[in-house]
């Protein structure tokens, strides 16, 4: 880090942009649920961000940072289809797996660890001002 402290707003800032690449894998997840490819290597997997914690000696703070974005969850499932235009030379396809329901739990949950942040600074602003206010 830096040699400045962070502040409320920076650490709430990057706990939003980690939130928005949640989000962003997430949706990249479910708009390739049930994808169908002609190889195992072909066919989409999940993908997830990895996180990183960073902490603020200077303030005692703590933020998190995207370190990575992996791909993790079921392989994709093999499925015997001669009919299908993609099938491979055996008759095979290779179906994404990703799970529906996890990923719309994720996305309401990093909806709402993204509007508690915003909070957080909306709450902070609120403070500064009304401590600028008592100055008058």
């Amino acid at each position: 880090m830096g040699d400045n402290p962070l502040t409320i707003f920076q650490v709430a800032g990057k706990a939003m942009s980690a939130q928005l690449v949640r989000m962003n894998t997430t949706a990249s997840n479910l708009a390739n649920a049930g994808s169908i490819a002609s190889s195992e290597a072909g066919a989409y997997r999940t993908i997830k961000p990895v996180f990183r914690t960073e902490y603020d000696k200077a303030t005692g703070l703590a933020t998190v940072n995207v370190e990575s974005v992996v791909n993790a969850g079921e392989a994709p499932t093999k499925r015997y289809d001669p009919s299908h235009p993609m099938a491979d030379k055996d008759g095979n396809v290779w179906e994404s797996a990703v799970d529906e329901t996890r990923e719309l739990v994720d996305m309401m949950e990093t909806a709402r660890g993204y509007q508690n942040n915003v909070e957080v600074m909306q709450t902070a602003k609120s403070l500064i001002l009304d401590t600028l206010k008592l100055g008058r």
